[in-house]
């Protein structure tokens, strides 16, 4: 399947879900392709054919995008390694969650949560251990008794009552025991952040891996840099988040409206820093400001009332 005729499906599957989708972009570098909103749902997508091409970089900005907007960063594609990815089944990039079509479409549309999980050794389902442990003893049954009708050591089973997961033909046996269910879907939007990625965005914040524009912060901004993303980064202001773009009027220009329209999906703000230019104006939604007219601003309140000015200097 192309990238486009993916992206197209990707987009069907949210607007049927009730979704504002971003428009399609082209623009390189792109470390996602596409934010959906929802009431209080947002979501940062990329769209790939094979998940393991989405390179530590690109799981790097769909974290960081994703925490700074309050949403959860999602990779949909079609295989992983020399296999098809499973319907019903998540898999694991970078710590992001990541799945194939159908299970995108069951999750948001049908309100189907996948039950199973890839690890090393195959696919895997979470149980519910305190579950299986009160059935178990209602039965009057060991460890070991059950661990005999299912063909495992009784140190698994207390494993399996303590949270370890297990194959999918196991917990259908337990389920067959007992005649309950124990699988315990997967909530695709509990997402946690690897520590050491957050870290990783300490460390940038702290030492100004990034753009000349770091300046903003003497004046009680934040700025979390990117690495490929279509914009350069967010800047963060009390309960505010800024789209920033940066760069000369013939780089940073053209992509004025589309990082406009990121924002708006998102329902956050948006500005373009044109090193060559000097006055400020509005393209859309999104603020174009020289460099040296920004350099003038007193305060973050100065630049949110400018953003949401919609004249033209």
């Amino acid at each position: 399947m192309t990238q486009d005729r993916s992206l197209q499906l990707v987009t069907s599957v949210m607007i049927t879900a009730g979704f504002g989708v971003s428009e399609r972009f082209s623009i390189r570098p792109r470390s996602f392709d596409l934010i959906a909103r929802n009431n209080g749902t947002l979501l940062v997508v990329k769209v790939v054919s094979h998940i393991d091409s989405v390179s530590e970089d690109v799981a790097y900005d769909l974290e960081i995008i994703a925490r700074y907007l309050g949403g959860v960063p999602l990779i949909i594609g079609e295989r992983a390694r020399d296999t098809d990815l499973e319907r019903g089944a998540v898999y694991l990039r970078y710590g992001i969650y990541a799945f194939n079509v159908a299970t995108l479409y069951d999750y948001f549309v049908e309100k189907i949560p996948p039950l199973i999980y890839a690890s090393p050794g195959g696919l895997f389902v979470n149980i519910n251990g305190e579950v299986l442990r009160e059935m178990r003893e209602t039965r009057g049954m060991s460890l070991g008794d059950l661990g005999h009708l299912l063909g495992v050591s009784r140190r698994t089973i207390s494993k399996y009552e303590s949270g370890m997961g297990t194959t999918l033909d196991v917990a259908i046996k337990i389920e067959e025991v007992f005649n309950t269910g124990v699988i315990e879907s997967i909530d695709i939007m509990k997402h946690e952040p690897p520590k050491d990625m957050l870290e990783q965005a300490e460390l940038n914040e702290q030492t100004h891996l990034s753009l000349p524009i770091h300046f903003l912060e003497e004046i009680g901004m934040k700025l979390h840099t990117l690495r490929g993303a279509p914009f350069q980064a967010l800047v963060t202001f009390n309960e505010h988040t800024i789209f920033t773009g940066y760069g000369t009027a013939q780089k940073v220009v053209k992509r004025a409206a589309l990082i406009g329209n990121l924002s708006q999906i998102a329902k956050k703000h948006a500005m373009c820093v044109i090193t060559d230019y000097h006055k400020q104006k509005k393209i859309g939604k999104t603020l174009v400001i020289g460099e040296d007219r920004l350099h003038r601003i007193s305060d973050g309140f100065e630049l949110i009332d400018l953003i949401g000015d919609s004249g033209s200097y």
